[in-house]
């Protein structure tokens, strides 16, 4: 049974789960900066080290949609409050890890735990701002912790790290985490289905999880196995039986983990379309920006962290515009449009060469922002009310899952032609270009410049392809369609 906030509260409520929100993110993006030291601390090599973050993201993307349901049947609060406490656990024990192996174990326990935010979080806020307006800047606030955390996380992480040690950037949870489960049970009231649940579907959230395991694991290993090579294909073969399997298990489970209805609601299944176009494209644009950075400006981490500040101040300033629009422009011209800003921000980055300011990536990145920002709290928000009230939590795990994995394909897909388009540069500059000479040391610069060129290009080449995908996938939301939608009312389906 839900309890209605008092008005003074709900915006404390609001912050709460933004500490949250804030500080899963952040860990994510943190740690990255600290893998050379935990590298050197170990003894381990670089690929190795890569299953630190390849654990993570398994054990992350498996369990979001196990809390959705947890959260709408045991009780939003509860579930918030014991994912926190857990990630916070798992924070300290990786804190002091001793090897690779015990590494590994503490981070799926902050996974496991950390991918309890997402979806009770947002039920939360859904549950407390009633008023589609009012619940869309909301969510529009909420939505820009993650762009914040995104941003802070190197600059953060670098000072601790060269300070305080690589075990600092674990620890740092402990105190602002015993902030957040405070703020919690004071501010958070519980909130649950109205809907009584007798059975969990353990055996669809078991195949569900399994499908996503041998996904995620070839989209973050595939470029090293070979996406052809007996590794991916097994990967593949046992997503395709196990996805199967879980659509069979939750069409005939009483209470599936996972509504298959939703699939029916056109809003829904637009909504998420236009999101895993949108957070693909800028995802795997995105990803390569530091790198581009770091090797052809020769900027280091902390220096590549500020050209992301802008980003998130953009971001959070453009999320709760966007929300205010609610009710005032259809959503699908918002959508849009703002679709439309963020794949202009991207192909921006096409010109990029190493003789680019720090301002060639500051603007584009503030104008993808602008955009991805100001239609944020808009797709949030329809979820949140395309589906009843009673399986907010579920939908809005589908929502994150959906952002994950497209995020994962991005990276794995840009990568790919990155290289393979670096490869094919070298071949076509090189069958254009002449050297009459046959000193080493000339020959040696020869072939750095024809590197270098190729690369460059390859990366332009990338960016440009991200940005024809986004605006491509902007014209997906044009057939939205919500119900009763008009200027001058809230949105709300049920």
């Amino acid at each position: 049974m839900e309890v209605p906030p008092k008005n003074n509260l709900r915006w404390w409520i609001l912050f709460t789960v933004i500490i949250g929100t804030f500080l899963g993110r952040l860990d994510g993006t943190i740690v990255n900066l600290a893998l050379p030291k935990i590298i050197n601390t170990f003894g381990i090599t670089v690929s190795s080290a890569g299953w630190i973050a390849t654990a993570y993201i398994l054990a992350n993307a498996i369990f979001v949609p196990i809390w959705g349901k947890l959260g709408d049947t045991i009780g939003r609060k509860k579930v918030y409050i014991i994912g926190f406490s857990i990630f916070i656990f798992g924070s300290v024990l990786a804190g002091f890890a001793w090897n690779l192996s015990s590494m590994i174990v503490f981070r799926v326990i902050q996974a496991i735990a950390g991918s309890a935010d997402y979806p009770t979080a947002m039920a939360i806020l859904a549950v407390t701002f009633k008023q589609g307006k009012e619940r869309a800047q909301a969510l529009g606030i909420w939505s820009s912790s993650f762009a914040a955390a995104a941003v802070f996380g190197p600059l953060i992480g670098g000072p601790l790290i060269d300070n305080f040690g690589w075990r600092s950037v674990f620890l740092v949870n402990l105190p602002i985490g015993i902030l957040g489960i405070l703020m919690a049970l004071r501010f958070i009231n519980e909130s649950r289905s109205e809907v009584k649940s007798k059975f969990f579907d353990w055996w669809g959230a078991l195949s569900l999880g399994g499908a996503l395991s041998a996904l995620v694991l070839v989209l973050d290993q595939g470029a090293t196995w070979g996406w052809l090579s007996a590794s991916s294909l097994i990967c593949y073969f046992f997503f395709v039986v196990l996805l199967g399997l879980f659509i069979k298990i939750e069409q005939k489970v009483p209470e599936p983990i996972v509504d298959l209805k939703f699939f029916k609601i056109p809003a829904f299944v637009n909504v998420l379309l236009n999101n895993f176009i949108i957070f693909m494209g800028m995802m795997g644009g995105v990803f390569l920006i530091p790198v581009f950075a770091q090797t052809f400006l020769g900027y280091t981490a902390t220096q590549s962290g500020y050209l992301f500040m802008p980003m998130a101040a953009i971001m959070m300033i453009a999320s709760p515009l966007g929300g205010m629009l609610t009710g005032k422009i259809q959503t699908r011209y918002v959508l849009f449009v703002s679709t439309i800003i963020a794949a202009f921000g991207i192909f921006l980055f096409s010109h990029l060469d190493p003789k680019s300011t720090a301002l060639d990536i500051i603007i584009p990145m503030s104008v993808m922002a602008f955009g991805l920002g100001f239609g944020m709290a808009q797709r949030t928000n329809i979820v949140a009310s395309v589906v009843p009230q009673s399986e907010i939590g579920v939908a809005s795990s589908v929502l994150a899952l959906v952002r994950n994995i497209a995020g994962a394909f991005g990276i794995a897909i840009f990568t790919t032609i990155l290289n393979n388009r670096v490869t094919t540069n070298v071949l076509s500059i090189n069958s254009f270009s002449h050297l009459y000479s046959h000193v080493p040391r000339v020959v040696q610069k020869y072939i750095a410049l024809i590197e270098l060129k190729a690369q460059v290009d390859a990366y332009d080449y990338v960016f440009l392809f991200a940005s024809v995908v986004i605006f491509l996938g902007s014209f997906t939301i044009l057939f939205l369609k919500l119900k009763n939608e008009r200027t001058d009312i809230k949105v709300h389906v049920e």
